[in-house]
């Protein structure tokens, strides 16, 4: 069955050859129309002309920060304004499990500019998040590595089986493993995350590929549109198989898979090249999802 569906896949070369049929877009955010350090001017356009033509278009993110800062970086980095119509990330939705432990003393694990995260906790529920050292801390929030430029996850194996030893649970900000800074790879919270998990500790994820933040991305578009959108009218567009594809699968959605992202290994020539149909066929399957088109890079 999975060779069947991933024969029929298209490698389309511009969003307008499949974006007729839908209303919504849910447009993953680093990989697609950034890498981090400068902005993708083709992707940017493509989502442009689909809102030209009516459409509606929420920017979903596993940044493990709440949307207004994410929103604000998307701009300076050079996406237009145009390009969207709001912003929805894992760290909203952190958020909302952080209410359901509002008074608990937390560790954090990941870089400072990750603590709007708890001033934005602190003003939707009323009450200043207690940061803790681990042994004092009742759970873990983790948003990445401390400093990703030079730590490797070996250097939290520690703290990682001190926490497992204690049964401490974590709420992870952002399921995603590895992203690309520029051309460097950077490991992410979900790294962190699923070697706990090796280790028998507990975690619960916000973002993708998990149900709430897709839940969360409808109800406000739906918000904006005044009028209830039609599943089958709903497009997500990613370049993680983990996170993008596999979450918009689950919550049974279309998906346009960028080859030319975190999967860039795939082409054989330049990222403006359709990706290798066997190797492409292969990650469906050891997957067992399949997108309804592939892109190397988003454009219209």
């Amino acid at each position: 069955m999975g060779q069947e569906q991933a024969q029929i896949i298209r490698q389309i070369s511009g969003l307008s050859e499949i974006s007729g049929r839908y209303d919504l877009i849910l447009c993953d955010i680093w990989g697609v129309l950034h890498n981090g350090v400068a902005s993708f001017t083709q992707a940017s356009d493509a989502l442009v002309s689909f809102r030209r033509r009516g459409g509606a278009v929420i920017l979903i993110s596993n940044a493990p920060r709440p949307s207004p800062p994410i929103a604000r970086q998307v701009l300076k980095l050079g996406v237009s304004p145009d390009a969207f119509d709001a912003v929805v990330t894992s760290g909203d939705v952190t958020i909302g499990l952080m209410e359901q432990q509002v008074g608990d003393r937390v560790l954090h694990i990941g870089p400072e500019r990750d603590h709007s995260l708890f001033e934005a906790a602190a003003e939707t529920t009323g009450a200043r998040v207690r940061l803790v050292s681990l042994e004092h801390a009742q759970y873990v929030l983790c948003t990445g590595l401390r400093n990703d430029e030079t730590e490797t996850l070996q250097d939290y194996e520690p703290e990682l089986q001190a926490m497992s030893v204690r049964g401490m649970a974590m709420i992870c900000a952002n399921p995603d493993i590895v992203i690309h800074r520029g051309d460097t790879l950077i490991y992410c919270a979900g790294a962190l995350a699923r070697r706990y998990e090796e280790l028998g500790g507990s975690v619960v994820y916000a973002g993708k590929p998990y149900a709430p933040i897709y839940d969360r991305a409808l109800t406000l578009a739906e918000q904006i549109r005044g009028a209830p959108i039609a599943t089958p009218r709903v497009l997500a567009i990613g370049d993680g198989m983990r996170t993008d594809v596999t979450g918009a699968a689950r919550a049974g959605l279309d998906v346009l898979f960028v080859t030319g992202g975190i999967h860039r290994s795939l082409h054989k020539e330049t990222l403006d090249s359709p990706a290798d149909p066997i190797e492409l066929q292969r990650l469906y399957d050891e997957n067992e999802v399949w997108p309804v088109a592939a892109i190397p890079v988003l454009r219209p």
